[in-house]
């Protein structure tokens, strides 16, 4: 399941998010690579310990946690802790699986990856190439979204990121555990979710909301894992 979140950052926070990123150190991106990543990782990347990386991070799991879109399709249970990347003058990343488990260096918490976040931080006008591929069950997508926008999708998806021939593509990328393991299940529970929301707003107070809405929380408790 492959999830577009928009407007996770208004226009005015991605220009101060740009500003601080900007005046800030980049290192080489292979830092959080593993030894196959490694190999096909080209990029610039925020240290994970670095103060800017944090407040940023910290805003946008905030942003995230207000977005019905992303708590629906995501039932988040661990954030890890936002990452950012630059690519540009042809800068890559080839096909790779994202680390199924994650570790918090500040805290040591374990994260398996079941979903895996990419917010764009620049426009698609601002570069040329870049786009995030991604194959799934449905075929290959290809995503470059506006600036703001995230996109959700399964960690177990191998996907790659094109030359960025042009410009610079800026984003903040992460992974989160789910509460909801199955990607099915998570798909069934999204798409109950928004039938049941339309449903509300096409016709308010009908009584098959209120058996739907029981089907969803039921569903839920089966599935979810605390």
């Amino acid at each position: 399941m492959l999830v577009q979140v928009p407007d996770v950052l208004t226009r005015e926070q991605v220009k101060r998010f740009r500003e601080a990123l900007d005046a800030t150190e980049w290192i080489d991106g292979k830092v959080t690579a593993g030894y196959q990543s490694a190999r096909v990782k080209d990029n610039a990347q925020l240290n994970e310990n670095n103060p800017v990386a944090a407040d940023l991070g910290r805003q946008i799991v905030e942003a995230l946690n207000s977005s019905p879109v992303f708590v629906a399709a995501a039932l988040p249970k661990k954030i890890f802790p936002p990452l950012f990347n630059r690519y540009q003058g042809g800068q890559s990343f080839g096909n790779h699986v994202d680390n199924s488990v994650r570790r918090i260096s500040s805290t040591g918490e374990y994260v398996r990856t079941d979903l895996s976040v990419t917010l764009f931080l620049s426009d698609p006008d601002e570069y040329d190439g870049g786009e995030l591929v991604i194959e799934d069950t449905y075929g290959t997508k290809s995503v470059k979204l506006p600036a703001g926008d995230a996109v959700l999708y399964p960690s177990t998806s191998l996907h790659h990121v094109r030359p960025v021939t042009a410009g610079a593509r800026v984003c903040s990328f992460f992974w989160l555990q789910s509460m909801v393991r199955s990607d099915e299940q998570r798909s069934l529970l999204l798409t109950l979710d928004m039938a049941i929301q339309r449903l509300a707003q096409d016709v308010p107070d009908h009584p098959s909301g209120v058996d739907l809405t029981g089907v969803y929380h039921n569903l839920l408790r089966q599935w979810v894992e605390l």
